[in-house]
């Protein structure tokens, strides 16, 4: 059976990762992102540069997008996909919104003949690049058995949740919610543990081997803290819109659950400190100025 022409809207520190995964699965790949280098490093891998949106929207059998957050899949599904997209078209939405945004832009689809599933990812950029991510996939089973081979690409964990194309965005907003939780618990642990004069990587090696183990302490140290190094895998920006995401999925429901505005508060200010563009390990940084500060 001949592959399907795939359309990707998004060429940034995932997007481009994961559609050139598609590039060497054998399929003819069109992109667009609105950042220039993002798409000469595509074209350069074998990618099909398209000069807008309307352009890969109007080449692709199956078009999909890892964006910023709800404002662009906003603007792009609702805007133009659902206005010019043609039906029989597959949708795949990889980027983080809320499930109230897959709904509405599934509807906004539906009415032109367009499947779409709601299929955040996790594992971050290393990840991406090696094509092992977690796939979280809310929608119908036949637009999933459709896009399978795809995925399979793209993931090493593929899940389709359920019929409800909101789904996939439950499970990674509760998914980075732990992480919200987990940045900051390395970041003031290990400020801890220096303070006690602990080495500290001999204590993630003890660690790493105890309860107090985590991805993302491994991740955050491994990567980032023991190098001094920042360059941004995951935003501070992004894991605060996220976290945002994951409180008005919370009221919406009527819970408040009280230790999401304290994260919220911490992450902002930080970022108002200069780093919301640095990767959220950076927290453990950012605890470091508040302790020397405290101490001034």
């Amino acid at each position: 059976m001949e592959k399907p022409v795939v359309g990707f809207l998004g060429l940034g520190k995932m997007g481009l990762p994961m559609s050139l995964n598609l590039v060497r699965g054998g399929y003819e790949v069109h992109g667009y992102d609105v950042v220039p280098r993002s798409l000469e490093a595509f074209a350069s891998e074998g990618g099909k540069a398209c000069a807008s949106v309307h352009d890969v929207v109007r080449a692709a059998d199956v078009l999909c997008a890892s964006l910023p957050g709800p404002a662009e899949v906003t603007q792009v599904f609702g805007e133009v996909v659902a206005q010019e997209g043609r039906s029989g078209q597959l949708v795949i939405d990889f980027s983080t919104v809320s499930p109230q945004v897959n709904h509405r832009v599934a509807e906004a689809l539906a009415r032109r003949g367009i499947d779409y599933l709601g299929a955040p990812v996790s594992g971050g950029v290393e990840r991406a690049v090696d094509g092992t991510l977690t796939v979280m996939v809310g929608g119908g089973k036949a637009a999933f058995d459709r896009a399978k081979p795809m995925l399979d690409l793209i993931g090493q964990n593929v899940f389709h949740i359920s019929e409800d194309v909101g789904a996939g965005s439950v499970v990674k907003l509760v998914n980075n919610y732990f992480i919200g939780y987990y940045t900051l618990a390395v970041a003031e642990a290990l400020t801890l543990a220096g303070e006690m004069g602990m080495d500290l990587e001999q204590l993630f090696s003890i660690l790493n081997v105890s309860y107090g183990q985590s991805r993302i302490y491994e991740r955050n140290w491994k990567l980032f803290i023991s190098k001094d190094f920042y360059e941004p895998g995951f935003t501070t920006r992004l894991l605060i819109k996220d976290l945002h995401l994951a409180k008005d999925m919370a009221a919406a429901k009527g819970l408040e659950l009280p230790m999401t505005d304290v994260l919220i508060d911490m992450y902002e200010k930080a970022a108002e400190r200069g780093y919301a563009d640095l990767d959220m390990a950076a927290m453990y940084r950012y605890i470091q100025d508040v302790k020397n500060e405290q101490r001034a």
